[in-house]
C-alpha cells in the first residue's frame, strides 16, 4: 500500500516535473520570439524616428520657401498694384487730352472788324489812331480795295494726327 501511494506519488511528480520543463521550454522559446519583435520594433522605431526627423526638417524647409515666396508674391502683388494706379491714371490722361483736343478740333474764323473796333475804348491807344481806325472802319472794303480777299481761317485745326497718336496709345 506504501509503495502504492509512493508510484503513484513519484508518478505525479514525473508528470508534473515533465509538464513543468516542457512549459518552461515553451516559454524560453517565447521569451526568445518576443527578444526578437522588441529587437526588430526597436530597429523600426529608431528607423521611423530618423524619419520623422527627416520629414520636421523638410517641413521647416517647405514653411521657409513658403514664407520667402509669400514675400516674393507681395512685393510683386505691390509692383503690381503700382504699375496698375500708373496705367490708369496715364489711360485717363489720355483720354482727358484726346477729349480736351476733340473740343477745340475746328477753325476759327479771322478777327471781325467789330473786334477792331473795341479797341477804340482802350486808353492807351491816342485819339489821332482812334479816329483813324473809326474811319477806316466806316469805308466800305470793296470799294477801297477793288477786290474782295478770300475768305480765311485765322486758326485752322492741325491737331488730328495728335489726336489719332494718342488713341492709338490707348490700344
Amino acid at each position: 500500500d506504501e509503495q502504492v501511494q509512493f508510484a503513484a506519488y513519484k508518478q505525479f511528480c514525473d508528470d508534473t516535473a515533465t509538464e513543468k520543463k516542457r512549459d518552461i521550454a515553451e516559454e524560453e522559446d517565447q521569451i526568445e520570439v518576443l527578444k526578437a519583435d522588441i529587437e526588430k520594433d526597436t530597429a523600426t522605431a529608431a528607423k521611423l524616428t530618423k524619419q520623422i526627423a527627416q520629414h520636421d526638417e523638410d517641413i521647416a524647409v517647405w514653411k521657409g520657401d513658403q514664407k520667402a515666396a509669400t514675400n516674393v508674391r507681395e512685393l510683386e502683388k505691390a509692383d503690381y498694384d503700382a504699375m496698375h494706379k500708373d496705367y490708369s491714371e496715364s489711360i485717363e490722361a489720355l483720354n482727358g487730352a484726346i477729349a480736351v483736343l476733340k473740343k477745340q478740333a475746328y477753325d476759327r474764323p479771322q478777327a471781325s472788324l467789330m473786334q477792331v473796333s473795341a479797341l477804340n475804348s482802350l486808353a492807351l491807344i491816342p485819339d489821332s489812331v482812334k479816329r483813324t481806325i473809326d474811319a477806316f472802319l466806316q469805308a466800305d472794303p470793296a470799294e477801297s480795295l477793288g477786290v474782295t480777299a478770300p475768305e480765311a481761317h485765322g486758326y485752322e485745326f492741325q491737331s488730328q494726327g495728335v489726336i489719332e497718336m494718342l488713341e492709338k496709345l490707348l490700344d
